[in-house]
């Protein structure tokens, strides 16, 4: 990136490969650097923290509890500040290697209660009473590129760029901006070991995608999760802030989603395509159920990208339709032509919480709730 783009970026002007010559520095093999990771009050944004272990954990239960300061991370009061951490999945540290590792976590209150930005803990339940369904899911995490001032990376600063149309997929200095970012999180993604499907540029410009899945059950949140904190943590090194705000620019620009795909046992037998007819008549009616935990500020934020236009559906109207993107629901072509698979759901905005869009599936479509 050059330097008049990034001109008031901190991050784009360090060097670094000065940080080299002390990650090549040795250390005893059974002492790891642990990062954990966790939500924060906001339902959207995350923290993260580094402790020092004496041995190589094999699970999250060998790791300690811990703990943070929840009144500055919008979760407590000071007076009572603790907020607990406790971990769940472990990925591999792209950034140190070696043994050193990243570590999702849960967020618990000081009276062992969950936190209000603790969703995996229902969403686990309910995955539960699902074992038997093997409930599979794929989510398409849409994001944008800013510069440092708030603007959509490589667009003018006193104008736009031109229509949609030669960005999607594309390729060529004039169409795609920072596939270098892009390329170093998916790598990265890999090496901690995230299912990542695949990456693509986007319809507006400076918009990218990534998938996540298939995933059985909980892990598709772990999973999500992690691959956002890597995109932060990455473009926080190249001096750029990736948001996952569903419509960073208002007008006529496509929004930002995170599709979700969605496939239980029955689906994938033969004939499965009738029991994704009955997900679909399910979620047909509890649309203003899911709406509402499908961004996490109760339908506001999918307002302003949910319009009818762009590639959506309205907020306001439930629909389906065999390969139709402005549809609520979408049947994929060669899913109906095979007559089994899955299906995508396409109302869950960038923001949104995977734990909580997965809990509403279930519990809509196999618990019947």
């Amino acid at each position: 990136m050059s330097a008049r783009i990034l001109e008031d970026s901190p991050n784009a002007h360090i060097n670094k490969t000065l940080l080299d010559r002390y990650l090549s520095l040795p250390l005893k093999e059974n002492i790891v650097q642990a990062t954990y990771v966790w939500i924060d009050g906001t339902d959207e944004d995350l923290r993260c923290k580094d402790r020092t272990l004496d041995f190589i954990p094999n699970s999250p239960k060998d790791l300690p509890i811990w703990n943070y300061d929840g009144s500055s991370c919008y979760q407590s009061e000071g007076s009572n500040s603790d907020v607990y951490l406790y971990p769940v999945a472990i990925y591999k540290d792209p950034f140190r290697r070696g043994n050193h590792i990243l570590v999702m976590c849960d967020t618990y209150k000081f009276d062992g209660t969950p936190t209000a930005s603790n969703k995996r803990k229902t969403c686990l339940e309910a995955v539960n009473k699902c074992a038997d369904e093997e409930p599979w899911f794929g989510i398409e995490q849409e994001y944008t590129f800013l510069d440092f001032d708030g603007h959509p990376l490589g667009w003018p600063k006193n104008g736009f760029p031109g229509p949609q149309g030669p960005y999607y997929c594309g390729v060529g200095a004039n169409k795609v901006y920072a596939r270098d970012v892009v390329d170093a999180h998916y790598r990265a993604c890999l090496y901690a070991g995230i299912k990542m499907a695949g990456t693509n540029a986007e319809v507006m410009p400076a918009q990218w995608e990534f998938q996540v899945g298939p995933c059985l059950g909980i892990s598709v949140g772990d999973d999500l999760w992690m691959a956002r904190f890597l995109m932060h943590r990455i473009a926080e090194e190249f001096g750029i802030v990736a948001t996952l705000d569903p419509k960073p620019m208002p007008g006529d620009w496509n929004g930002a989603g995170a599709h979700t795909n969605v496939s239980t046992k029955t689906m994938r037998e033969e004939g499965g395509i009738r029991e994704i007819e009955k997900a679909v008549a399910k979620l047909s009616k509890c649309h203003e159920r899911h709406i509402r935990v499908y961004d996490p500020k109760d339908g506001q934020d999918n307002a302003r990208r949910l319009t009818g236009r762009h590639e959506t559906s309205s907020i306001n109207d439930f629909s389906a339709g065999v390969a139709n993107r402005g549809c609520s629901i979408r049947i994929p072509r060669s899913v109906n032509d095979e007559g089994k698979g899955y299906f995508e759901d396409r109302r869950p905005s960038s923001n949104c919480d995977p734990y909580s869009v997965v809990e509403a599936i279930l519990r809509t479509v196999c618990l019947d709730e």
